[in-house]
């Protein structure tokens, strides 16, 4: 789950330095925004599912991706509400470019720790 975090803060660093070099300042910072959009819930539900629980039993976990996935959403609701309402001017192209690259980096950590599954690798040291 970290790397899936570091490397969305990377892409969205990355579109946003691009994006500044060709289009300019607001560009740049749009884009950020928009990769901060899909950050911070992500991590919000990573937080909700790393987090010890008193109770160690499936249903607590299914308790907590579930609220974690509602928190995300809402987060993530409130933060584009936030962003459209106090960041003046706004690119709303690079901001919405910024949020699908990181959600992006989601999506390629899954393809590739499906790939590693099929090849017989494990990310862990006792092959599980």
């Amino acid at each position: 789950m970290l790397r899936v975090l570091v490397g969305q803060l990377g892409i969205g660093a990355a579109l946003a330095v691009v994006l500044w070099g060709f289009y300019g300042h607001v560009a740049g910072y749009s884009a950020l925004l928009g990769s901060l959009t899909c950050v911070i819930p992500n991590a919000f539900l990573a937080l909700r599912l790393v987090v010890p629980r008193r109770d160690a039993g499936a249903r607590a976990l299914i308790r907590a991706a579930y609220i974690g996935e509602l928190g995300k959403l809402a987060l993530t609701v409130l933060m584009f509400s936030i962003v459209f309402a106090l960041v003046r001017p706004l690119a709303a192209a690079p901001l919405f470019a910024g949020f699908i690259a990181a959600q992006l980096v989601t999506l390629a950590g899954l393809v590739m720790r499906d790939g590693q599954e099929h090849n017989g690798q494990t990310s862990n040291q006792d092959g599980e």
